[in-house]
């Protein structure tokens, strides 16, 4: 389905005069002095003959109209005979149709067709007979001198007097009463309607064989090489499909995933791709995959891709774009989002591949855009533009509103306003909290002792790198950010001290034995551990961190400190707003992410949950993986689209350019069974409970735990007597 963003357009005196007197048949009169429009553009480039295409273009105004439209192509050559030769001309029609009765308080006034590339055979007229060739339509012809031409077609939608039932307080229609699946606002389609293909210029493209038939068997991937760049080819039930070969997310090469049911997992870190649309459907990571058409001549297998979707390997999901004109002063916003993390973005983002056409605003305490804060642990020399997610420029193109440096201080859920430090008020329709989590508090002495960090931003991370240059750097706390940041520094520091309170670092997550493997990598690379130890006081000299004391009475030396001794959900500001909390602070929510409270929903760290492998338990797992699908599944819950959490928990951490996965959920596990070598790090661990595999852990051993998590994700069992 393409969607036309409807846009504040100008008067029809400032259109192209040639494009207005085509337009003259299907225009219904003239715009009045002053009037106000808006206008659609949807611009494209053909080279490819084609049949009679529809394509129902879908819009929203401000002035609250709803409606579809059709948009026609049709592309034809015609053999012309020059002299000795026959050469072929191409002809191009546009035809635009606006069906009675689907148009609510609007009507287009004006078609404009502007030919941007090439001549064209125009016909524009008022209505088209698919089944017969021949229709009644005005129509000038003019062949084409080239292969390829570019057109824009403009529509421009004469405002009308607005509806004031159930308007949103900027006067437009609310976005919740209509929405469809993809997106789709409600309205009358002909079945027979054929998407538009996306075509561009033959020199765009590359086309290549690549095996023969019988080279794949059912079920088998491989990456193959068009010159211009390289594809993932994919047999399954038969038939061969062909996108991108690395993973957006980090690049990963997805030949060494795993394929099932239409899908491949990653793996890294398990994002799942559509193989026929390409499209994310389980993350980590933001973009989807670009597809290649795919075809079998004389049993040779031939795949045709743009060359530049073959160079970026990735692409985003079309999006809306916010139809209300706002002043971006107004207290109002249709969605709040308090959060800019992956919950806080996912939600956002699918909102607008919804066709979510409201205002959105996104706060956050941080002074940049998104960035990819697990990165920060592990490459502490990066600064925020090489981590961000989406550039500022990115979010205004798609109308996301990013307000930094705002503390939520308060929320007023009867008054639906959330009241941040800085005195800023803002209303709300709809509010998502995923606010995540900050460090937990520590009783030592010489609090004020400066060089003592808590990991939080990208400016941390580059402090933390260069106090450390040469110096004595310790960690306190073995959670997987201050392991990270412990491996980190090994190349940097003079000395590197990790302090635990327990016996093993990783006991916890992922049980004593694969601790133990773990610490033995790092003190090969001269890394001290204080276990069963805390710290008692930061010593300074001149106000900088000169020694940490332990509560043994061991001193260490100390130039910088970085605190990793876990965290707790920032949620403090909720307090007083009657949001259900349980005792250690998370947020309470429903299987759709909404909280008890009207039109307010919460993901991402601060929450907890129902867990169906667990029975609807509700539990707290603070992976960025699950974040992400919080996100998208409180922005489908907004738009009436309620859906269930089906992912498969999944985490990573990379040491000494060592990575460990994870995939599962084992809280409360009874007994890790190890398969593959811990000495040499090459092992994968199974996590049980009674006699299930809850989870599995591996170094070295890709794709098991993708496969695991595809295995878990289909809701089948693996038993522990499978894995013994």
């Amino acid at each position: 389905m393409l969607h036309l963003q409807a846009r504040p357009g100008k008067q029809s005196n400032s259109h192209d005069r040639s494009a207005q007197s085509a337009a003259a048949a299907a225009a219904g009169g003239g715009l009045c002095e002053g009037q106000s429009t808006h206008t659609l553009t949807y611009t494209h480039t053909y080279s490819h003959i084609e049949p009679l295409l529809h394509q129902e273009a879908e819009e929203e105004s401000g002035g609250g109209y709803r409606g579809t439209h059709k948009l026609g192509i049709l592309q034809w050559t015609e053999p012309i005979q020059e002299r000795d030769r026959t050469v072929e001309e191409t002809h191009v029609l546009i035809c635009f149709r606006a069906p009675q009765g689907k148009l609510s308080t609007g009507e287009f006034d004006r078609i404009s067709v502007h030919l941007l590339h090439g001549t064209l055979l125009r016909h524009v007229g008022n209505g088209v007979n698919r089944s017969q060739s021949k229709a009644p339509w005005h129509f000038e012809e003019h062949p084409l001198s080239t292969d390829e031409v570019e057109v824009k077609v403009e529509l421009s939608l004469l405002e009308k007097e607005k509806e004031m039932d159930g308007l949103s307080p900027n006067g437009k229609a609310s976005p919740f009463a209509d929405c469809r699946p993809n997106g789709a606002l409600g309205h009358g389609s002909d079945d027979d309607s054929t998407p538009l293909p996306l075509y561009h210029k033959p020199r765009d493209y590359v086309e290549a064989s690549v095996c023969h038939v019988k080279d794949l068997e059912n079920g088998q991937m491989r990456e193959v090489d068009l010159g211009s760049g390289r594809a993932l080819l994919i047999k399954e039930h038969g038939e061969f499909s062909a996108m991108g070969h690395k993973c957006p997310h980090y690049g990963a090469p997805l030949v060494k995933g795993v394929l099932s049911k239409g899908h491949v997992r990653c793996p890294w870190h398990g994002a799942c791709f559509n193989i026929a649309t390409g499209d994310i459907e389980d993350f980590p990571g933001l973009d989807s995959l670009p597809t290649f058409q795919v075809r079998v001549e004389k049993d040779k297998v031939i795949i045709r891709a743009n060359k530049q979707a073959l160079q970026s390997q990735k692409r985003s999901k079309p999006m809306a774009r916010c139809s209300a004109v706002i002043n971006s002063s107004t207290g109002f916003s249709h969605v709040l989002i308090i959060g800019s993390g992956p919950a806080g973005l996912v939600c956002a983002e699918t909102l607008r591949q919804e066709g979510f056409t409201d205002r959105i605003v996104m706060c956050t305490m941080d002074r940049h855009p998104p960035y990819d804060r697990p990165k920060l642990s592990k490459s502490l020399d990066s600064t925020a533009e090489q981590l961000r997610l989406r550039s500022m420029d990115f979010l205004q193109d798609h109308d996301i509103e990013l307000l930094t440096e705002k503390e939520a201080v308060a929320i007023d859920v009867k008054a639906r306003s959330v009241t941040f430090e800085d005195g800023l008020r803002m209303e709300y329709r709809k509010l998502f909290i995923a606010t995540g989590s900050k460090p937990k508090p520590m009783n030592y002495k010489g609090k004020d002792v400066r060089n003592v960090f808590h990991l939080r931003t990208p400016e941390d991370a580059n402090s933390i790198a260069r106090l450390a240059n040469n110096k004595n750097a310790v960690i306190v706390g073995t959670s997987f950010v201050g392991m990270e940041v412990a491996a980190a520094l090994t190349d940097k520091a003079h000395s590197v001290s990790v302090i635990g309170v327990e016996s093993v670092p990783f006991k916890k997550a992922l049980g004593e034995k694969v601790g133990k493997a773990i610490m033995k990598l790092f003190e090969a690379n001269r890394v001290k551990f204080y276990m069963l130890n805390e710290v008692s006081e930061m010593i300074g000299h001149h106000g900088q961190l000169k020694e940490v004391v332990l509560k043994s009475g061991k001193v260490l030396r100390a130039d910088v400190c970085v605190i990793g001794a876990g965290s707790i959900p920032a949620t403090g500001f909720l307090k007083q707003s009657g949001i259900h909390m349980d005792s250690k602070g998370f947020i309470t929510v429903n299987k759709m992410m909404q909280t008890n409270a009207d039109g307010v929903f919460a993901g991402g760290d601060v929450v907890i949950f129902p867990f169906p492998p667990r029975n609807n338990k509700k539990v707290n797992i603070p992976h960025w993986q699950m974040a992400h699908v919080h996100g998208e599944v409180a922005a489908l819950s907004m738009m009436g689209r309620a859906t269930e959490i089906k992912t498969v928990p999944y985490f990573w951490s990379a040491m000494f350019g060592k990575t460990i996965r994870y995939a599962g959920y084992g809280d409360g596990f009874d007994d890790v069974i190890i398969q593959g070598d811990l000495d040499e790090l090459r092992f994968v661990a199974f996590y049980t409970r009674s006699e299930e595999v809850v989870a599995v852990a591996s170094m070295n051993y890709d794709p098991i735990v993708s496969r695991v998590a595809e295995v878990l994700g289909s809701g089948k069992t693996i038993k522990k007597r499978d894995v013994e």
